[in-house]
């Protein structure tokens, strides 16, 4: 079995077809301590209850909650502030990524400026890491929500942010039809062997994204679904609605499961209980430079199984053009058809 994230290959065809130091983080970063509890995990030689700190995690939920970094230019400032004077922001929608501090600052602040006053930024869910996090998030305004996305971002040694992927969802969701895609790109390549690998049980959540993606993939469909939860909720936005239960999820992954198709890994945070981390997928067949990104979330329940999954790929445009025009007629939405807060409960 290959686990293919499948977020992202429509757009594929659509163009082939420093120096600050912690001092400038805030302080309710620097002293929130967030507990992790791990005992009664259904996988075994679960470690005992602990508390770490988790600087990442800490640091986005104060530039987001209390600086409130991308709905002010204050706040905007201040992110751009805790970040490397190399950074790399890697915003999807935009043609390339923007590099350095200032040109971060910059680019946030427009974003504030075009989304307008109404806008209003949510935390859906974020990991618990400490080198590096990820966070799954949708824009609001007057009871309404509308766009979606997941951000990844990456500290420097020195508590700085250096690197970041955010990735916001595509406006055209192909469902099914998306597999007929993949086969007709992919249909000169060659079947190889499975890979072997050497069985194992890691408990954290970071640990068991990287062994089934680099190293379950394209082996034991059983192997991997070991660790979803009966009631795993799986959403990939190629599609409009969620995958539900384990049944649903294993059908998904081995629709996708064919020669032709390569995951490749990219940066994983630390999260224990929740993790994020950048992939990109290559396909037999398709143009040269035609790989596309992406960003997947996993959720792990009180018994250590994966409960919730968000995938999200980049345009193969960019900007995306329905993206654009949904920005310009809804700045502090970014979609079309926006929908009540909270309707979106469980597939966020």
């Amino acid at each position: 079995m290959k686990i293919v994230t499948t977020v992202g290959f429509l757009t594929t065809l659509s163009y082939t077809h420093a120096f600050i130091g912690t001092d400038t983080i805030s302080s309710r970063a620097r002293t929130n301590l967030h507990a992790t509890d791990d005992a009664n995990r259904a996988i075994p030689d679960a470690p005992p209850k602990q508390q770490r700190f988790r600087m990442a995690q800490s640091l986005l939920s104060s530039l987001i909650h209390d600086e409130q970094c991308f709905t002010t230019a204050k706040g905007a400032q201040t992110f751009a502030n805790s970040c490397a004077l190399n950074v790399v922001y890697e915003d999807c929608y935009e043609p390339q990524p923007i590099v350095g501090r200032s040109a971060v600052a910059d680019h946030l602040r427009a974003r504030v400026k075009a989304r307008g006053a109404e806008a209003q930024f949510r935390i859906d869910k974020i990991s618990d890491g400490s080198n590096a996090c990820g966070f799954a998030w949708t824009w609001t305004s007057n009871h309404l929500e509308g766009l979606r996305g997941t951000t990844f971002v990456e500290l420097n040694e020195s508590n700085q942010i250096v690197y970041v992927r955010e990735i916001p969802e595509p406006m055209v969701k192909p469902g099914d039809f998306i597999l007929e895609v993949l086969k007709t790109v992919t249909a000169d390549a060659v079947s190889q062997p499975p890979p072997e690998y050497v069985r194992q049980t890691p408990r954290k959540a970071n640990q068991i994204a990287k062994y089934l993606f680099n190293e379950v993939q394209g082996s034991s469909p059983e192997e991997a679904m070991r660790f979803f939860s009966d009631s795993i909720v799986y959403r990939d936005f190629n599609y409009d609605e969620v995958f539900r239960g384990k049944a649903q999820v294993q059908k998904f992954i081995q629709d996708f499961s064919f020669p032709g198709i390569t995951f490749a890994t990219q940066r994983f945070d630390d999260g224990e209980m929740s993790t994020c981390f950048t992939w990109e997928v290559i396909l037999d067949g398709a143009p040269e430079g035609s790989a596309i990104k992406g960003i997947s979330f996993y959720e792990l329940n009180d018994d250590g199984f994966i409960q919730y999954v968000r995938d999200v790929p980049e345009s193969g445009i960019k900007p995306p053009p329905l993206g654009k025009l949904a920005r310009q007629l809804r700045p502090a939405l970014g979609v079309f058809q926006p929908v009540p807060i909270g309707s979106r409960t469980g597939g966020l």
